[in-house]
Order: structure tokens, then sequence, then C-alpha cells
């Protein structure tokens, strides 16, 4: 079918329109997993940024030391054979070489070990934190309790109406932008595992077990993760969504979940029919 150049102009117009809008939309939901992502997921706090540099500099040590073994593999290959080497040597010994490949590896250690600690000490050390929240682990499914803001508890569950697929769920974890979140998870049957790779956090929910993490948001949107424990046949159906918002709508948030989830107790529509699949 032919098309004029006014029609293939409007054509073209309404292609950008919609492709803008929808990497609007797209930002709006934060980082999540992509099509054929072969890297990590885009860094929302301080921590995963920081676990992201670290990733980087060990693949640029490894991929140096694997070219270097490389390279005296081809030097093996070509000059230590009975061709180039009618005569083999009889050296045995060799002082310098044997302090480099003792050294050497002792120092690509402590420069890996360096900032390894650090990362290690921020992801543990918690700072003073602003708003507390308590994931607990259900089969399959999680439970928010905000301890700090009126003490009420909701259900998150899988929904299938919800964009990403597998990842939205009917109630997020909602939690203001540039604060420090404490999480403290445990379990309530078997152990689950909080996870959400943009914020760097990743932790057991052990039943009769209290852990705690932290994470601080840089910047608005929906993150997810997943429990990462198998913890039985609705593993794969158990998401987590946080919602980043500012300071204003998380208050007018928190107004409102008190008057929704005082009068229905958290767990008592998931206990009732399951998970949603």
């Amino acid at each position: 079918m032919k098309m004029s150049s006014g029609q293939m102009g409007r054509r073209l117009l309404g292609l950008t329109v919609a492709g803008m809008a929808l990497a609007a939309g797209g930002a709006a939901f934060g980082a999540q997993p992509k099509p054929w992502e072969m890297t990590l997921q885009e860094a929302a706090t301080p921590v995963m940024e920081n676990i992201i540099s670290f990733h980087t500099l060990l693949v640029w040590i490894i991929t140096i030391i694997t070219l270097f073994v490389l390279v005296l593999l081809v030097i093996v290959v070509v000059k230590i054979n009975a061709k180039a080497n009618p005569v083999p040597s009889r050296t045995t010994h060799n002082t310098l070489i044997e302090v480099a490949w003792t050294l050497i590896p002792v120092l690509i250690l402590v420069a890996i070990a360096v900032p390894s600690f650090r990362l290690l000490f921020q992801q543990l050390d918690i700072p003073k934190a602003d708003l507390t929240v308590k994931a607990t682990g259900k089969q399959w499914y999680w439970s928010y309790a905000y301890p700090d803001n009126g003490k009420f508890e909701f259900d998150s569950l899988l929904a299938q109406d919800k964009q990403p697929r597998l990842l939205g769920v009917d109630n997020e974890m909602v939690v203001p932008v540039n604060k420090v979140i404490r999480v403290q998870t445990t379990g309530a049957d078997v152990i689950h595992s909080f996870a959400v790779p943009a914020f760097g956090i990743k932790i057991d929910a052990i039943p009769g077990r209290l852990n705690e993490t932290w994470f601080k948001a840089t910047k608005t949107g929906v993150y997810y993760g997943q429990c990462s424990e198998l913890c039985g046949k609705d593993h794969a159906y158990m998401p987590i969504a946080v919602k980043v918002v500012e300071d204003q709508e998380f208050a007018s948030w928190v107004e409102s979940a008190k008057k929704k989830y005082a009068s229905a107790p958290a767990s008592t529509f998931a206990s009732a029919t399951g998970p949603a699949q």
C-alpha cells in the first residue's frame, strides 16, 4: 500500500510520540529486569552503586588475568616444543619468577579485599533509620508492617493483571525517597529471602528469627524483586514491589493505609484464598 508524503510524516510523528510516551512510562517503573539483560540492574541506592563499581573492578582484574594466562599459553605452545627447542632446557628454578608468582597474587587479593571489606561494612552497618518496615515471608506472598506509622499491616500478592509480568503486586511496599529504610525480615512458615536487586539488598527471612538490612533509594519509581530462597511450589510467584515516593505522597499514603488496613487484618484474605495466580 502506497502512502503520500503527508501520511508518511503523520505516521512517523505518531511513532515518535508513542516512543516518547513509552520511554516516559518505563522511567516511572524504576529499575526492573529487561529481556536479554547481561548487566546488573540500574542502581537506585548508594550501596548498589558501590556493588556495581566493585563488580566492574573485578571484571577488569579477571579480564587482565585471563589475557595474561592466554599469552603465556601461546608462548608455551609456540616456543616450547620439540621443533623450536630440539635440545630442552635443564633449568629447574628461577628465583625471580617464583617470587613474582607468589607476590603478585597476594597484591591482587589485597586490591580486591580493600573495597570488598569497605562494601561489606557499608551493607552491614545500618545507619540511624528514618523508617522501619517489617517484611514477613509467607507461602507465597509478603506481609508488610509499619511499626513507626501506626502499626498497620497488609499483604502483598502477585497480581496477574499488572506489569511487569510475575512482578506486579496488588499492594506495593511504599517508602519515601532519600530516607534510610530499615527492613526487618522474618518467616511465618519456611525460609524465604527478601531481595531487591536495584537496592543491592538480599537477606533471608527465617521463622523465629529477625534479620535486618537497609537501603536509601535516591530515585522515585517502582522497584522489583523476588523471594530468592526455594520456599515451595509457588516460589516463582512471590514478587516484591517497592514504590518510592516523595515525602508528601508517603504521608498521604500512610494516612489512607491506616484507614484501609485497620479493619482488615493482614493474612485474612491470603490465608483464605492462597496466592493470586
